[in-house]
């Protein structure tokens, strides 16, 4: 069996995660078991919701345990099968963790899900059809239900939310403004993934200046919005929030090293008859099929057009996601292992 590379977490972050947070192991893969199979992976997934789990406070998930392989989402193809529905060969995408290989059992529903790597790149599962896509999907049908010409806004406007958001609110005749760091994020949100008018926090870095570019970006006001990042940008949206104006509360990342996230005026939110909902895609299984349906025809067609980061090689994914947690990556942030 093969020799299998894995970063696990060492030690917890105090603030700010660091690159001694974590340890790169080497491991052998053990024999399969009944209904078990071996997947190698070519890409894993690195996302924001990993620094929460760093953490050991409460949330909705369980500590990313220490001495253990991080936890992730992972894409590759089978090279050994115990399983009757599962062939060498197989395109899988599942649950693997930092680490090159995985032994899974197929047997356990929702474990491994072969995906058509016909007209989808194999990467893509981990990004705009896959949890961030879906995360999207959820996000602006089942909360901010927008209908036709309405305004939508979104943080990370360029990432792998992001970008599906988009086309799946233009698909739908709104009005679509992201919110994103740097010209070239933004030139990229509104020229390749159509939205309407994209906002360059890193010019405008306080509420006042948010709150101006909002005005001129939304001039009909704010009728739905996608969190991402919380801080003053929340602050800047409830300003230019509509009445009945629907939040979908999805990350706060500006508050991932643990300093709390105060609002300076919520009192907003009962003026507007606000709605704000948090949500965890990962509680919603019953949508997926939907909205992956969506999502990839929206890739096949070209409507959709994900923007990836690849940091090369299992070695590189602790300096990859702290790169993520800052906003260095363009799009969706990806390790290729291959």
């Amino acid at each position: 069996m093969p020799t299998n590379k894995q970063i696990h977490l060492d030690n917890r972050p105090e603030g700010e995660a660091i690159a001694s947070n974590f340890k790169l192991v080497t491991a052998q893969t053990p024999d399969l078991k009944d209904n078990q199979v071996l997947v190698r992976h070519h890409y894993m997934s690195l996302d924001p919701y990993m620094r929460g789990r760093m953490n050991d406070s409460k949330s909705y998930a369980q500590p990313q345990p220490l001495g253990q392989t991080m936890q992730g989402g992972t894409v590759g193809e089978v090279v050994e099968s115990k399983h009757p529905k599962y062939a060498v060969g197989d395109k899988v995408v599942g649950f693997g963790g930092w680490q090159e290989y995985s032994v899974v059992d197929a047997s356990q529903p929702g474990a491994l899900k072969k995906v058509d790597t016909t007209h989808v790149p194999l990467s893509h599962y981990l990004g705009a059809v896959g949890m961030p896509g879906v995360t999207a999907w959820y996000g602006l049908v089942k909360i901010i239900a927008p209908k036709a010409g309405e305004t939508v806004v979104i943080t990370a406007a360029s990432g792998a939310v992001g970008s599906a958001f988009g086309a799946l609110a233009k698909a739908r005749g709104c009005r679509v403004v992201g919110i994103a760091g740097g010209a070239d994020k933004c030139r990229y949100v509104t020229d390749e993934l159509g939205f309407d008018a994209c906002i360059d926090y890193r010019q405008h870095p306080d509420l006042k200046s948010m709150s101006a570019a909002l005005k001129e970006a939304c001039p009909d006001g704010i009728d739905g919005y996608f969190e991402n990042v919380g801080g003053y940008i929340f602050d800047a949206v409830l300003l230019r929030a509509n009445a009945f104006a629907r939040v979908a509360l999805c990350g706060m990342i500006a508050g991932y090293d643990g300093q709390p996230l105060p609002l300076a005026n919520p009192a907003l939110i009962l003026i507007n008859r606000m709605k704000i909902e948090g949500f965890i895609v990962s509680e919603h299984m019953e949508v997926w099929p939907e909205a992956l349906a969506e999502l990839g025809t929206l890739v096949a067609t070209g409507k959709l057009k994900p923007r990836e980061s690849i940091a090369q090689g299992i070695e590189s994914a602790p300096e990859a996601f702290l790169g993520l947690l800052k906003g260095r990556n363009f799009g969706k942030q990806l390790v290729k292992l291959i």
